[in-house]
């Protein structure tokens, strides 16, 4: 049984980043088999599966992450595909990504972890995934501040900022963690009038 000869394109790689950043997964695929470079960058040195995981493209992801596509490629703002996860609070996407191993210490711009921005964002479902994994939940970005000082700083105190709360406490966050002018979350919250979450860190 002959194989079937690899297809021919003039520019895989130009093909496989505008295919990933629509989510075609089929002309993903169709670049991977004419060679693309899986680590080729567009103009601001993003991959095909930073590309893809930002659209939240989770089929051409997953064939991105099959193919081997690292999910540690930093681009010009100090993001990898695992970071963004973090900000787009996919829990979809940080399945596909997980076997693929990510380094879960590289931080973003902020000097943060994925965590951090999942906090921020009351991505309650992502947190209660992750935090399964061996990801510190307890990192100090670069303003002094960890996932639970930004649920609390940057929420609004609502539901779901309350669930994340919850759910970051459950994971192993320390309420005793200040930001740099020794503030905790408790006494934010405090602060804020945020009377649910100062009934959860008491």
């Amino acid at each position: 049984m002959t194989e079937t000869p690899a297809p021919q394109l003039p520019d895989p790689d130009g093909t496989l980043l505008a295919a990933a950043s629509v989510g075609d997964t089929a002309t993903v695929d169709l670049a991977i088999r004419a060679g693309a470079d899986l680590e080729a960058r567009d103009e601001r040195q993003r991959t095909a599966l930073l590309l893809a995981v930002t659209g939240d493209h989770v089929e051409a992801a997953k064939s991105l992450v099959v193919a081997g596509a690292d999910p540690d490629a930093l681009d010009d703002r100090h993001d990898t595909p695992w970071l963004v996860t973090g900000v787009t609070g996919s829990v979809a996407m940080a399945e596909v990504l997980l076997p693929a191993n990510p380094d879960f210490t590289i931080v973003n711009r902020y000097g943060g972890i994925s965590v951090i921005p999942a906090g921020e964002r009351a991505h309650v479902e992502y947190l209660q995934r992750v935090l399964q994994t061996d990801i510190d939940v307890n990192h100090v970005n670069n303003l002094g501040w960890t996932s639970l000082l930004e649920a609390v700083i940057l929420g609004d105190g609502g539901p779901r900022h309350q669930e994340t709360v919850r759910v970051l406490l459950e994971g192993g966050a320390d309420r005793s963690i200040a930001d740099r002018d020794g503030v905790t979350p408790l006494q934010h919250a405090r602060a804020k009038g945020y009377d649910e979450l100062v009934a959860l860190l008491g």
